[in-house]
């Protein structure tokens, strides 16, 4: 089966440990876990975790079901890129010699609509938010001009492009109870 990249927004209590059973699912089927968000969601006292994972769609069946199964899981939902709005960040510490000596990393970094954060003598730092292909296009580039001191980017952070949140009968009870 071909395998692709999925998204699942898994939402639970925020209880000590669920974040271990949850990677215990992916570890279990080997499946291996490219990055992961978790943050509050638009529910007070729920919390929402964006994992992605390459998988074929019978494997990430099976792994939703199982998180799905867990105590404190409220829902967890898989999805493919298109049914989502996806954004990252990214920070590049970067040789401020070579920034200033070599122009093109200046034009190359204004062209992917970074942001320089900070130049000092020894090192700038540039933040570029947008998609992974975007942040991974200008890793590529800066690492070609051999200027690249650290490199780090946020886990995936999405919403649906759905109207509603998928746990609108969850909020529904709330309110009532």
């Amino acid at each position: 089966m071909e395998k692709k990249l999925y998204t699942l927004l898994v939402y639970s209590e925020n209880i000590a440990g669920i974040l271990n059973q949850i990677t215990a699912v992916f570890t279990r089927r080997q499946v291996n876990i490219e990055s992961l968000n978790v943050s509050a969601s638009s529910i007070e006292g729920i919390h929402k975790y964006t994992i992605t994972a390459w998988s074929d769609e019978e494997q990430i069946i099976k792994i939703t079901k199982q998180i799905e199964k867990k105590i404190d899981v409220v829902k967890a939902d898989y999805f493919v890129d298109e049914q989502l709005f996806i954004h990252e960040i990214a920070l590049f510490k970067i040789s401020t010699q070579v920034l200033l000596e070599n122009p093109e990393v200046s034009r190359t970094i204004r062209r992917h609509d970074a942001r320089m954060m900070e130049v000092n003598p020894t090192y700038s730092v540039v933040l570029l938010a947008g998609l992974t292909e975007d942040i991974a296009s200008l890793f590529q580039k800066l690492n070609e001009f051999d200027c690249l001191f650290q490199y780090t980017r946020s886990g995936r952070v999405a919403v649906t492009r759905s109207k509603e949140e998928r746990l609108s009968d969850l909020l529904e009870e709330r309110q009532k109870g």
